[in-house]
């Protein structure tokens, strides 16, 4: 019974560390360097899942393709982006993204269906 009691304490913390960062945050490693020199090859970044609105400029943390990408908003829903010399709208709750190492990121510009859809955003990134 005394271990059980001695246990309890880091059981419960552990399981709080975890059931946070399920559903709360999100924390990942960086493999590439398609976001420097904002976030650097190798950095770890922690993301808030949990958000009211995205906007020009955030980074965000998303799923595409079965991987998880991390990008800035470069345009919102509404917003008019040229593609290839022809100019789109965003549609509604979607996001046009661009890596911030334009030369070595495979983003928005280069995807035959250009935009995010909200749904597809794990988190906004805080740090």
């Amino acid at each position: 019974m005394k271990a059980a009691k001695k246990l309890l304490i880091p059981l419960l913390s552990l399981a709080l560390f975890l059931g946070l960062f399920n559903t709360v945050f999100f924390w990942g490693y960086i493999p590439s360097s398609s976001m420097e020199p904002t976030i650097h090859k190798g950095d770890v970044i922690l993301g808030l899942r949990l958000f009211r609105e995205l906007h020009n400029g955030d980074i965000i943390i998303f799923e595409r393709d079965g991987r998880y990408l991390v990008k800035r908003i470069a345009a919102s829903s509404g917003d008019s982006v040229a593609i290839d010399g022809a100019s789109f709208q965003v549609p509604e709750k979607s996001f046009y993204v661009l890596g911030d190492n334009a030369s070595n990121s495979f983003d928005s510009r280069f995807w035959s269906d250009p935009f995010v859809p909200l749904s597809d955003v794990i988190a906004r990134v805080i740090a």
